[in-house]
């Protein structure tokens, strides 16, 4: 992705070095795949338990530190760059775009959500309207989910986004309507729709950014296609169980996450991203 030189957004809130409660802290880089296989791309971190005592108190080298910083750069230009889409689209459907925060933070943080931890994932928050990113994740993609590339953490930003872009249209408001009298079966199947519609979003991003703003490469699409893929629920569960289930299902098959990624990236409008309504 040529992302360098261009500006970042104003809406990041750097956290890293603080704990939930406001204390220094180092920062692990590993979290436990299963919270990350929870709440990847859409989870809600309230629901996780206690992982204050999971954090790790590695303190990072410099080398780390300088890396690290290099991605929280380029994370603010990804975020800047779905705001100027963001406003476009909704704009031209007689709509104003709201932007969101996004938090960066290391091992811990205290979300509108609850206090979640390096381990929940990146996850988006409809209760203060954030995104909380630890930096670590991005080596989660490369070393576990063998996502390696710019535009795979680009999509996850992009997908983050995407559940923001649902809390403005209406559809977060009405998933937490559906978790309160549905059972958790039934309701995972109307997740697995609101994750893949996250997931069309990205691409629906994506398609803005290669075709106006220019800033796709050549193997970008294709690298936030494998992360897509990697984090399909059948890919996921197949590593951790060893078997398939596909009644818990909560994101969608890893077929599914690319085809729907593609499908936003093709269209680019909201008008094809009715995965509510779709034979999935």
């Amino acid at each position: 992705m040529l992302w360098r030189g261009r500006s970042g957004s104003s809406n990041v809130d750097d956290r890293r070095g603080m704990s939930a409660g406001g204390i220094a802290t180092g920062g692990g880089l590993v979290g436990l795949v299963v919270y990350l296989l929870y709440s990847f791309l859409g989870g809600d971190p309230s629901q996780l338990p206690n992982l204050n005592s999971m954090q790790s108190n590695q303190e990072l080298t410099a080398e780390q530190s300088a890396a690290e910083d290099t991605m929280a750069q380029f994370v603010s230009v990804v975020l800047a760059e779905t705001e100027v889409v963001w406003e476009k689209v909704f704009a031209d459907k007689g709509m104003q775009y709201e932007k969101p925060s996004l938090v960066l933070f290391r091992g811990q943080v205290q979300s509108g959500c609850g206090n979640a931890g390096a381990e929940s994932g990146p996850f988006y928050c409809p209760a203060d309207q954030k995104l909380y990113i630890d930096l670590s994740f991005y080596e989660e993609l490369k070393n576990r989910f063998n996502a390696s590339g710019d535009f795979a953490m680009a999509y996850v930003i992009a997908h983050e986004v995407g559940h923001h872009v649902q809390y403005l249209l209406g559809t977060s408001e009405k998933m937490q309507r559906l978790r309160e009298r549905l059972s958790e079966s039934e309701y995972n199947k109307y997740s697995v729709k609101l994750e893949l519609q996250a997931d069309y979003y990205a691409g629906v991003w994506a398609h803005y950014a290669d075709k106006d703003a220019g800033i796709v490469e050549p193997g970008d699409i294709e690298e936030a296609l494998n992360a897509a893929s990697a984090v399909g629920d059948d890919n996921i569960q197949k590593q951790t169980r060893g078997t398939i289930v596909p009644d818990a299902f909560t994101h969608g098959t890893s077929e599914q996450r690319r085809t729907w990624f593609y499908n936003g990236y093709n269209f680019g409008d909201l008008d094809h991203g009715n995965t509510f309504d779709a034979d999935l």
